[in-house]
């Protein structure tokens, strides 16, 4: 597997012209292209707007076919794999350098936008109003990236990318909240995976993994704890620690063990972490609780 730590290097594996900047590059997709590439990896962000009619893409897990979003994000160093792509109409293609963020506000601000770690069929489905909305940044994009480049053409490009993943991610809010009843069903099932979990004891595997319980669902991480956030108000990470508190709860009033018995056995290998926690989500010290209602 090929890694490209350029632009320029990329652009040739393809056959394509060089970049016009060496940090960004903007592809033009046509109806009559067709794409391969074998498995690689890059130093580069990608976002594409494109609905595909044949061949697939695949990168984390799973395929994206012709049946999914038109809108996708990957990020730097992640395995993309390319297989006979056709296209039902035009579309873009924006690759950047993660250097071309150097010394700007995005280049913290992009690790929160979740769905740079989405899987392919997570993709973003935009209604006809929200895909206006991202083919005009596009192409004001391509305009600023075929003008002659000057001390403000960075900025400029940087500022369309930053607008387009803040739609992305209000657009991703809306899917989340139209799919409602997809999205009821999986915080259902993530809650009987997690009581599951806990009920049958299997703490000697540690505390509920959150990638578990998103592998068990078939979803990835972010995209997981993206959906419950939006749902529940709560990341799956604190629903787990909900779960585990509530368990621990009933564990302190019924069973005739130490709190660090209970803590251990629920998992939590650190002592003070528990009781923090446990403190954090009832307002007492385990020991506390315990007594007050015990007495």
């Amino acid at each position: 597997m090929h890694h490209f730590k350029s632009l320029s290097e990329l652009a040739l594996a393809n056959g394509m012209e060089p970049p016009e900047h060496p940090l960004v590059a903007l592809i033009r997709i046509k109806e009559d292209m067709v794409v391969n590439h074998p498995e690689f990896t890059s130093d580069c962000y990608m976002i594409g707007l494109k609905k595909v009619k044949e061949g697939y893409m695949l990168y984390g897990r799973t395929k994206l076919d012709h049946q999914k979003g038109s809108m996708i994000f990957t990020k730097p160093r992640q395995i993309i794999e390319m297989k006979n792509l056709k296209f039902e109409e035009d579309g873009y293609i924006l690759f950047f350098h993660e250097d071309f963020l150097n010394g700007s506000t995005l280049f913290q601000e992009i690790s929160r936008y979740h769905f740079f770690d989405y899987e392919t069929n997570e993709a973003l489905h935009l209604a006809p109003r929200e895909e206006k909305i991202i083919w005009n940044i596009f192409h004001g994009l391509e305009i600023e990236y075929h003008n002659n480049e000057d001390e403000f053409s960075r900025d400029i490009i940087i500022a369309g990318i930053n607008a387009m993943l803040r739609y992305a991610e209000r657009f991703y809010k809306r899917q989340f909240i139209n799919r409602k009843e997809m999205s009821g069903k999986t915080v259902t099932e993530f809650n009987k995976i997690l009581n599951k979990y806990i009920a049958d004891g299997h703490f000697e595997q540690g505390i509920p993994n959150v990638t578990y319980l998103a592998g068990q669902l078939n979803i990835s991480r972010r995209y997981l704890t993206s959906l419950l956030k939006v749902e529940t108000g709560k990341t799956a990470q604190e629903l787990v620690h909900l779960a585990l508190i509530n368990e621990a709860k009933n564990r302190l009033l019924t069973y005739s063990k130490t709190v660090s018995e209970i803590a251990y056995a629920l998992g939590f290998e650190n002592m003070s972490y528990f009781s923090k926690l446990f403190k954090r989500e009832t307002g007492h010290s385990p020991s506390s609780y315990k007594n007050k209602h015990i007495n």
